[in-house]
């Protein structure tokens, strides 16, 4: 009797080889961390308050300029989507969490960057004393704070809007908290969070420009990056230096949207819940290439394990509720006593708040800044009515034509992500040369920024707008405007809103710079708080920039109550699709 080989025949052992796209992505990554390493450890320099670190406006140093800027880009935006999933979330999940989390949000991205971050320089100088790892941070802080409050309110948007079949079948399911969180709501609101992330990425292009040349005690503090170079060249009166960093921060839009935005866009795709598939799927050469390798499904199963481990950990969160409804005597008594500790809070804050500001304010001083954000709120809603009749056609064209929005997209990008700024001081020369005055210039010049919010939350909700659905319309032979009606806008309207409120916020930042423009000897002043916020700035008057984002903050509760809240609701009841 023959006895039975005891290992698998030659045939059966295959073993694993490097093929050249393996060697590619490897080296990829390794230099990739390479130069993470190198730039991040040239953040922690010696600082003296007294001798403030300057920027040089040598060509050479753009390439390491532009490496430390986008490392700041991207250290503001991870903790960016850790703060979205983590509230966006418990506001979704909790009726009393949305009542102070949901109008916290709408305050805080109306409330211009510029008017806190000398606040935040200081803190984050006195923990990091003698090291510019503060000021790292407070820039890091500004990318934060211009990205995180969109991102949060779409993935909001996205989980109030989630289909009631998907909720029921969690629910039946009896999945755990984390296991819903994964499965069923990211998912779900995938598209929508890229969208929105790269529109907030191209925003914060702005507030990063601004954070590296920082105002200490009379001091300016130069970080090395492209903002800092530009403000440098416009002093000193370089050109050609100014147009060499333009070139060069196109080519950082463009190689981010290519190798990271790009490839993400194409990978959410696969979240799309339909029966049928797109035409055509947007696509991704640097995506295709990763698929292709071994190295990331090789990564992927390495942490396999310990992702296990973490799902079974947190089963101690719970699972999610099989009922839907509760008891509403208990329900009562716990609203009865939030809402006492709520209005308690927010009376304590609006105390201080208000006595701070008639004790360093003439009353009659505060009547006429609440005049004047009348104004800046008036070109805040022109803006807006501009911006949704200009970008929602043309957004919903680009989103339901993947052909199209393959094309369109490097080039909004590059358009949204431009730091509005760097124009101002040819605004100032157009505006001087044509007559006319900044009280309406200051509209076009805060749309620069402002007006993309609506045009690439519109591209989100038209390219999520499921295949079965346009399949139905053309069979139905819905044309013209009647397809508008039934289809287009009611699938894009969760989306315009959510970009909508973000323009508006957005506007209200844009309003700082755009209300006070100078270059060389040239100022022009317009009717406005931002212009009012502006000059107490330059002259260290806290009391009265406080009094302006507080006046701010106000207009926007206002407007949020009576309009956007109401928006809100009506696309969670009437256009989820």
């Amino acid at each position: 009797m023959s006895k039975l080989r005891q290992f698998p025949s030659r045939g059966a052992v295959r073993v694993a080889r490097m093929r050249p796209v393996d060697l590619l992505v490897l080296l990829g990554i390794v230099a990739l961390f390479y130069v993470v390493i190198r730039v991040g450890a040239s953040t922690d320099q010696p600082y003296d308050v007294d001798a403030p670190p300057a920027v040089s406006t040598d060509p050479g140093e753009l390439p390491y300029y532009a490496a430390r800027s986008l490392l700041r880009m991207f250290a503001g935006l991870v903790p960016a989507v850790l703060f979205t999933f983590v509230f966006g979330t418990w506001a979704a999940r909790s009726r009393r969490a949305a009542k102070v989390i949901v109008p916290a949000i709408d305050i805080l991205q109306s409330v211009p960057v510029l008017t806190f971050l000398s606040i935040t320089v200081t803190g984050f100088i006195a923990m990091f004393p003698g090291s510019t790892l503060g000021l790292e941070l407070a820039s890091v802080f500004a990318v934060f704070t211009a990205l995180v409050w969109n991102m949060a309110m779409a993935f909001y948007q996205s989980l109030i809007t989630q289909s009631r079949e998907l909720d029921e079948a969690a629910r039946l399911m009896r999945l755990t908290r984390w296991q819903r969180f994964w499965k069923v709501d990211v998912p779900s609101g995938m598209i929508a969070q890229v969208w929105n992330g790269m529109i907030s990425f191209g925003a914060a292009w702005f507030a990063l420009s601004a954070s590296e040349t920082i105002s200490v005690n009379g001091s300016d503090n130069g970080l090395p990056g492209v903002g800092s170079y530009v403000a440098q060249a416009l002093d000193n009166g370089e050109g050609m230096r100014v147009t060499l960093a333009i070139v060069v921060m196109i080519a950082m839009v463009v190689s981010v949207n290519f190798f990271f935005w790009r490839p993400v866009t194409a990978w959410a795709e696969r979240f799309r819940t339909e029966d049928c598939e797109l035409a055509e799927q947007p696509r991704s050469w640097f995506l295709d290439l990763l698929r292709r390798s071994t190295v990331p499904s090789l990564l992927g199963r390495t942490a396999r394990p310990a992702g296990e481990r973490l799902d079974r950990a947190m089963r101690v969160l719970g699972t999610s509720p099989g009922r839907l409804h509760h008891d509403p005597v208990r329900r009562k008594r716990a609203d009865v006593v939030f809402y006492v500790l709520y209005g308690a809070a927010v009376a304590a804050i609006l105390w201080q708040a208000c006595t701070y500001i008639l004790e360093n304010v003439p009353v009659g001083e505060i009547g006429h800044a609440a005049w004047l954000a009348l104004v800046t709120y008036g070109r805040v809603m022109i803006l807006v009515v501009f911006s949704t009749l200009v970008w929602v056609p043309v957004g919903a064209w680009i989103g339901m034509n993947p052909r199209v929005n393959r094309i369109a997209q490097p080039i909004v990008q590059v358009l949204a992500s431009f730091p509005s700024n760097f124009l101002f001081p040819l605004a100032v020369v157009v505006l001087g040369a044509s007559g006319i005055s900044l009280n309406w210039g200051a509209i076009a010049l805060m749309a620069l920024g402002a007006q993309w919010y609506v045009l690439f939350n519109v591209i989100a909700g038209a390219s999520s707008i499921p295949g079965d659905l346009r399949e139905a319309a053309d069979d139905l032979g819905l044309r013209g405007w009647l397809r508008w009606k039934k289809l287009i806008l009611p699938a894009v309207f969760p989306s315009y809103t959510t970009g909508a409120l973000a323009a508006s916020g957005g506007a209200w930042n844009a309003s700082i710079p755009g209300e006070l423009v100078s270059y060389g000897t040239t100022t022009l002043t317009a009717v406005g708080i931002g212009a009012y916020i502006t000059q107490a700035t330059d002259s260290g008057d806290f009391a009265r920039n406080f009094l302006g984002a507080v006046l701010m903050s106000v207009y926007v509760v206002i407007i949020n109550r009576l309009l956007w809240r109401r928006l809100y609701r009506f696309a969670q009841k009437r256009c989820a699709l």
